[in-house]
């Protein structure tokens, strides 16, 4: 009895990872599956050598006994043919659907299928239906401005799902054979389209939960959700510190000697007039409070610290320069 060799079968490599796996299989099983080759003897044989191949090294047990060192040295190489073709053995005669080499190796019993030994060559059992678990969720990163963040905003996003297949509602399998739309796997991918509400309040590191609107359940189980993951970008007015809000105010020299009034424009849109005590310190910061991040728990605002930036003058009068001179006589440093 010969070997076969499930990886080349499959046209993967033996570091070839679950993904890599199933996808080499879903390719072939569409390619050599018996409703779109009927009646030809050489399709159906290779059908069935997929599928076993597919059963082995998609199960990690499996694969890791057929991978065991000495293997090969019990069973001998695989034949091969003339210019490198795999030989269709013939024990796939039998109504199994699996080779004697795979029977010796893990048992007529050991597989998660079973094969339907009526009037249809090549057909299945369906296999039992798995308990209900709940889909997985995804993870979408977005970036959003400190004004979208302030007032809340929409975006538009456009996922890939996993879903159930249109044909066999997820079985893989229509009546008694596997499914070939989507190669006995259940599921089919397509793009889903999806307008997502941001609320106001969000920070960085914030997500944004969208129930049911992840992978779809398996066996009757829930949608995953999908969870945005908020990036603030930089705002060149405004640095933001939690709920708070940090913006800078340029003053003349005069109106921080003096005293007077500063117009500050929170995100708001509500223009305020901040009053400037005499001898206003450079670097000095005043709270409007209420005028800060929408608060996302606790509602409310936060607050607006306003920090003053005083602006020396420039280009001086000789009449600017005489009245400085006054002042240093009358201020003289120490």
């Amino acid at each position: 009895m010969d070997s076969k060799d499930y990886y080349k079968i499959l046209g993967v490599s033996k570091s070839a990872d679950t993904e890599d796996i199933k996808k080499a299989y879903r390719k072939l099983a569409r390619k050599y599956h018996p409703d779109v080759n009927p009646g030809n003897k050489t399709a159906e044989a290779r059908f069935k050598e997929i599928n076993e191949a597919y059963e082995v090294l998609s199960d990690p047990e499996k694969r890791r006994k057929y991978d065991s060192p000495g293997f090969q040295d019990i069973f001998g190489g695989a034949r091969t043919g003339t210019r490198g073709r795999t030989t269709v053995p013939p024990d796939y005669a039998d109504p199994t659907g699996f080779s004697d080499f795979f029977e010796t190796l893990f048992g007529r019993g050991n597989r998660r299928t079973t094969t339907d030994t009526g009037t249809r060559p090549n057909t299945t059992r369906r296999p039992e239906t798995s308990a209900a678990q709940t889909g997985e969720n995804i993870e979408q990163p977005i970036e959003i401005s400190l004004r979208d963040a302030y007032s809340g905003t929409t975006r538009s996003f456009t996922v890939e799902v996993t879903e159930p297949c249109p044909v066999c509602h997820g079985t893989g399998f229509v009546g008694t054979r596997v499914c070939a739309t989507c190669g006995g796997t259940g599921t089919t991918s397509r793009t889903r389209k999806l307008e997502v509400q941001i609320p106001p309040g969000v920070d960085t590191g914030s997500k944004v939960r969208v129930k049911g609107a992840g992978q779809p359940g398996v066996g009757g189980g829930p949608a995953g959700d999908l969870f945005l993951l908020v990036t603030m970008a930089p705002d060149p007015t405004f640095e933001r510190k939690g709920d708070d809000l940090l913006t800078d105010v340029q003053l003349p020299l005069s109106i921080a000697v003096l005293g007077g009034e500063a117009r500050v424009e929170p995100l708001d849109g509500k223009r305020v007039m901040l009053t400037i005590p005499p001898e206003t310190q450079n670097g000095q910061t005043f709270r409007l409070a209420g005028k800060g991040m929408p608060k996302r728990r606790d509602g409310g605002f936060g607050n607006l610290l306003v920090r003053v930036q005083v602006v020396l003058p420039q280009r001086l009068s000789p009449q600017e320069k005489q009245l400085f001179e006054q002042l240093a006589q009358l201020r003289p440093t120490a």
